[in-house]
């Protein structure tokens, strides 16, 4: 029996999810037809919805509805400190901290040779435009403890120490190999105060 070439297109979309395959997303699929039509709708108003309206923000580069976010906007802010992620996930948990008051840069990414991501691709560009705003002092380099992670704060911090700017990195009070989302509030807020100068 042949699948309908509407179900197979559900399939495939589904598949584009990380960490979903081709038997995942077959079950996602069936689920949402069968079980669960009124939520198969949900998402798909709700994916229309923030694909017309959420952006990147002007100034840190996170998902915004505005053309600066509401962090960015926030006047009482120390812009002497930038704060560099990777993803707006970890954004969140470092706010989660509520230790570091300073600025936001959201890389959107990370250094990944092997899947041909390179410095193009986090936004480097507008990373060292915004660093090198006259205001930042300090670029605290908050990337994931990971392989890719630590390549993308050593390549970072060469660039950014040569603009004269000052560099520090968390310090590892996070597990090697863990990421910011998964870790514990105290944890991210004693490897943030514990920062090293690179």
């Amino acid at each position: 029996m042949k699948t309908p070439s509407s179900l197979n297109q559900l399939i495939d979309a589904l598949r584009v999810l990380p960490g979903v395959g081709p038997k995942s997303a077959q079950r996602m699929a069936y689920h949402l037809l069968q079980r669960n039509q009124a939520g198969a709708a949900e998402l798909a108003h709700a994916l229309a919805d923030a694909l017309t309206k959420l952006k990147h923000c002007q100034h840190c580069n996170t998902f915004t509805e505005l053309d600066i976010c509401e962090l960015c906007s926030d006047p009482v802010r120390n812009e002497a400190q930038l704060c560099v992620v990777e993803m707006p996930a970890d954004l969140l948990r470092m706010e989660q901290t509520q230790v570091f008051q300073g600025r936001y840069f959201v890389l959107m990414g990370r250094l990944s040779p092997l899947d041909g991501v390179g410095p193009g691709d986090i936004h480097f560009e507008k990373l060292l435009a915004r660093a090198q705003d006259g205001k930042v002092e300090e670029v605290i380099l908050s990337t994931n403890f990971t392989v890719e992670g630590e390549a993308t704060a050593h390549y970072l911090s060469e660039f950014l120490r040569a603009q004269g700017l000052r560099v520090s990195r968390i310090a590892r009070g996070l597990p090697s190999g863990g990421e910011l989302e998964h870790v514990d509030s105290s944890t991210l807020a004693q490897a943030l105060l514990e920062r090293r100068t690179l």
